[in-house]
Parts: C-alpha cells; structure tokens; sequence
C-alpha cells in the first residue's frame, strides 16, 4: 500500500506505540551517502566480532544513506491513538475472514503446534499490517544506522546542524533522546544484520516502519532472532511470507503465556506484550471475537 504524502502510519511491534509521523518538509535535512557518517559505526560493529568484509559490504558507497529526515521523526513526532474501531468496519473484518480462508492451513498448523486461536493471530495481523498489505516502505538498514551513527559525538552534531527547522526540541531534550535511542538501535542493528545474514538477505532490500520493525508481523530484529519461526518449512525466515508471520506470530504470543482456554482477561495480559496498548489490547480481542463469530 502506497502512502499518501501527507503523513506516515505505522503499525508497530513490541511497546511501541501505533503513531501517526507527519511529513517532514522539504528542507536542509535529507537523506546523504557520505561514508564519514557511518566510519566510527563501522569500527565498532566489527569490534564487536562481526566480520570485517561483512560491514564493509553494507556500508559501501552508495548502497547505504544517513537518513537526516527519516530519523528527524524520532525528534518531531507526536503520538495520536490510532482509531481502532476502523477494524471492525464490516470491510476490515470480510478481509479478515477472507485471510483465514486462504491462510486456513498455515494457521491451523500454528493453532495445532502453538496453542494459540488462529483468530487472535489473524487479528494482530490486521492491526499490525492490515493483513500483510502494508509493512512500512523505509529501508530498516537506513533507519538503523543513521539511529545507531549518533553514538559518535561527531555524527551526532552535524546531525542537530541539519534537523528540519521545524523540529522544535531543546538540546538537552535532543541529547537525552539521542543517547537513548542511539543505544537502542545499535542493538537492533547487530539483530539486523546477523538476521539478513543468516538467512542471506540483501540489508538494502529490506523496507520496514520508521522505527525499523519489519516484515507482516512487524517483528523488531531482536524479536526476529528470539521468535521468528520458518512456519512454510522451507529451511528460510522470512517474515515477508504469511506462514512464517502466522508461526512467528503464534511462537510470540505463546512465549508470552498464551495457551488454550485463558480467561480474557489473561489473554489480554498476553497481546499487551505484543503492544503496550489497552485500547491495542481490546481491539485485538473484539476482532477474535468477531471472527469467532
């Protein structure tokens, strides 16, 4: 699903709140291909024991970007809850049910394997990605990076330099958050790439939401590495491919403590791992019940 120029949405794994990320204006800030913002990234990646030839493939030339505007939302967003009932619109719920028809043996294995309701599985794939038909069209790689690059003083302060002028942030607020999510993304980064890695994937290929969750079960890399799961048996994760999201999504929930006949209010326990939302949580438990309907 394209996005309309005007505003970005994400639906997002893991504690990380659905959001609405306004456009971001043209301006000074953008997205540039100088090595010199990822060198220090480079030197600590493989201090960190990942293959020299390896990062120095990802971080060649022009295949990768310090994406200045991308990261600017992590400076400039506002959250805004999402309106969930747009779910239980007639429409989304014959899409839902639709899905489990064509999907009905990867999820009736996941249910059989897992424990968990294929129509709860179901309905997490409609909030999170409207069943696989949007997973977010920003380069993981890109976001990560540039995110992860502000561990260096240097980077960090041509970055400030150049954020869109209508980003209204103290310094000491931008300090604070850089150093918070500069972190964060280092260790999703090393997630990234020893996934794209073990699976041989092309880093560059990989398009997520803007804050690097990917695939139709909108998976962090470091929950990919935990609970992904190669649900179609074809020997590959890859959570672009609905039986893999079904089965990865199943493993999530039942590590959580899904298991068959949980009160509500213990399956609700269980989704808000999934999402650190209530109104996430009911939404996701009235879509199951419809669909159980």
């Amino acid at each position: 699903m394209k996005l309309a120029l005007s505003f970005l949405k994400r639906a997002c794994l893991t504690g990380l709140a659905l959001t609405i990320i306004f456009s971001l204006p043209m301006g000074r800030a953008q997205a540039e291909s100088d090595p010199d913002y990822f060198t220090a990234l480079q030197k600590r990646l493989i201090a960190d024991d990942f293959n020299a030839d390896l990062i120095n493939d990802i971080f060649d030339g022009s295949a990768i970007t310090f994406d200045i505007d991308g990261i600017s939302a992590y400076f400039r967003h506002r959250e805004s809850t999402l309106n969930y009932d747009q779910f239980l619109s007639a429409k989304s719920l014959r899409s839902a049910r639709n899905y489990m028809e064509t999907h009905k043996e990867a999820l009736a294995s996941a249910e059989k394997e897992y424990g968990v309701d294929k129509s709860v599985i179901t309905a997490v794939m409609l909030v999170e990605t409207r069943l696989g038909t949007y997973v977010g069209n920003r380069s993981v790689i890109n976001t990560l990076a540039t995110m992860a690059a502000l561990t260096d003083d240097d980077v960090r302060e041509r970055f400030w330099r150049n954020l869109p002028e209508d980003v209204d942030i103290t310094r000491e607020k931008f300090e604070k958050k850089a150093d918070q999510k500069s972190q964060w993304a280092y260790r999703e980064l090393k997630a990234f790439i020893e996934y794209v890695d073990s699976e041989n994937f092309d880093p560059h290929d990989i398009q997520g939401s803007y804050a690097g969750a990917m695939g139709i079960a909108q998976f962090m890399p470091s929950n990919v590495l935990l609970f992904a799961e190669d649900g179609n048996g074809d020997g590959r994760i890859n959570l672009f491919d609905h039986g893999d999201a079904i089965a990865s999504i199943a493993n999530y929930l039942k590590h959580y403590g899904w298991k068959p006949g949980l009160s509500r209010e213990a399956a609700g326990d269980v989704v808000y791992h999934y999402n650190h939302s209530k109104y996430y949580v009911n939404i996701v438990l009235k879509i199951s019940d419809k669909l159980k309907g």
